[in-house]
């Protein structure tokens, strides 16, 4: 795919996901459908920067992992959704949010540089826990599939930013970006300690 498209199209979204922050909570707007599964991934900072360190990762690992890898968070997040509808319960669920902030920044920021399939299997295992957040919140009033391609489209969008954001640091030279790249993922991770131990 074109760098500069890529890039163009992630700018793009993170323009159009402005609106979608203010009206991100629930009882703001409409409450049900697509529109309120693709506001819920925006309502909280560890779904966003969860999933933008996905597009990072992605990024900074290059080739086939820019599009396998968040293809792999998408797709295992509807298996943690199916468990949350179903009411299966999947176990420290907030804690396995967090610490996805955490590992994924931290993959990010001292530049892992894991196999194909090892990142897929890392980044699917943390989606279980974001699909299982989303799947168990999903309000009665919700049609499940539009609601379900609501947060599909949101997420894949916060994916989108992040590679199209590392992509574009990757174009400023090849040391001057993997140091700008790093240098995010390691706030991050930083953040996703804060998220962890509740002081955000």
């Amino acid at each position: 795919m074109n760098t500069k498209l890529l890039v163009r199209s992630a700018a793009l979204s993170a323009f159009a996901l402005v609106p979608g922050l203010a009206h991100a909570h629930t009882g703001v707007g409409d409450v049900s459908g697509f529109a309120h599964g693709f506001a819920h991934p925006l309502s909280g900072l560890d779904h966003i920067l969860a999933m933008v360190v996905v597009g990072l990762f992605a990024a900074q690992l290059g080739g086939r992992s820019r599009w396998l890898v968040p293809m792999s968070f998408v797709s295992v997040m509807m298996l943690g959704v199916a468990f949350g509808l179903a009411g299966i319960t999947v176990p420290l669920v907030e804690l396995g949010i967090g610490l996805s902030i955490v590992v994924l920044g931290g993959a990010v920021a001292f530049g892992l540089k894991a196999h194909v399939a090892a990142a897929m299997a890392l980044v699917g295992f943390f989606a279980v826990f974001h699909g299982y957040a989303h799947g168990a919140e999903v309000p009665e009033t919700a049609s499940g599939l539009a609601y379900g391609a609501g947060f599909v489209l949101a997420t894949a969008t916060l994916h989108a930013v992040g590679l199209g954001l590392g992509l574009l640091l990757h174009s400023k030279g090849k040391a001057r970006g993997s140091l700008l790249i790093r240098s995010l993922g390691t706030v991050a991770a930083v953040a996703g300690v804060c998220v962890v131990t509740g002081l955000v």
